[in-house]
């Protein structure tokens, strides 16, 4: 895969650093943005970012933490996203959750660039990096407990990460076929909200890894 333009899009600046400092400020094939929290927000700023520069991009890469499933991503690992799914986008029922694509009003996954999904893997496993790939779940709401938890992993059993923006980001650069991928740090594990035990820093810095570990191939 020939890259010459890369966007890089986190949802707050703290990422946007963290990648920032792994690819190195003086790379001017690469752009790196904070588009906000939600897949809303994200995707509407990733549309601006895409259609106001003269250049275009060759690839979108969503980066930036998030919650583990547990058994699956521990806190302090990497998971390299196999796909892109909304994991809330469908319809409630008195016999559980349906899915938008259930419903018949779309589709509610997104599939990332294959060639560059495994050259991003691999590069991390020749590293000796903690790093796994699954599905990872773009939520509007994140999860709280333990049912919520379980709801997810029953509705989606390959499931490695949560996060808010993918499935967002994603759309956008499908809808101007562009191809994309998803890279996310585990700062906590998905289940009940215990702040105080999230290790943001540490996975601020695994980001800052990552992506000093791939420039070279990006």
């Amino acid at each position: 895969m020939d890259i010459s333009r890369v966007l890089i899009v986190t949802a707050v600046e703290l990422e946007r650093e963290a990648v920032l400092r792994g690819v190195g400020q003086e790379n001017e094939r690469v752009t790196v943005i904070a588009g906000g929290v939600g897949p809303v927000t994200s995707a509407v700023q990733t549309t601006l970012e895409l259609v106001k520069n003269q250049y275009p991009y060759d690839l979108v890469i969503i980066a930036g933490v998030a919650g583990g499933f547990v058994g699956r991503a521990d806190v302090g690992h990497i998971v390299v996203a196999s796909q892109i799914r909304s994991g809330d986008l469908g319809a409630e029922s008195l016999n559980g959750f349906i899915s938008i694509d259930e419903l018949g009003f779309g589709s509610g996954s997104i599939e990332v660039d294959e060639k560059m999904t495994k050259r991003i893997y691999q590069t991390l496993i020749q590293a000796g990096a903690p790093v796994s790939i699954g599905p990872i779940l773009t939520m509007n709401t994140t999860t709280g407990t333990k049912e919520t938890a379980k709801r997810l992993i029953a509705n989606y059993p390959e499931a490695r990460a949560e996060a808010m923006e993918g499935f967002g980001i994603a759309t956008a650069a499908q809808k101007m076929n562009i191809p994309v991928c998803e890279i996310r740090t585990i700062s906590n594990l998905v289940g009940p909200r215990d702040r105080d035990s999230w290790k943001l820093e540490d996975a601020l810095l695994r980001l800052e890894e990552v992506f000093a570990k791939c420039k070279e191939v990006l």
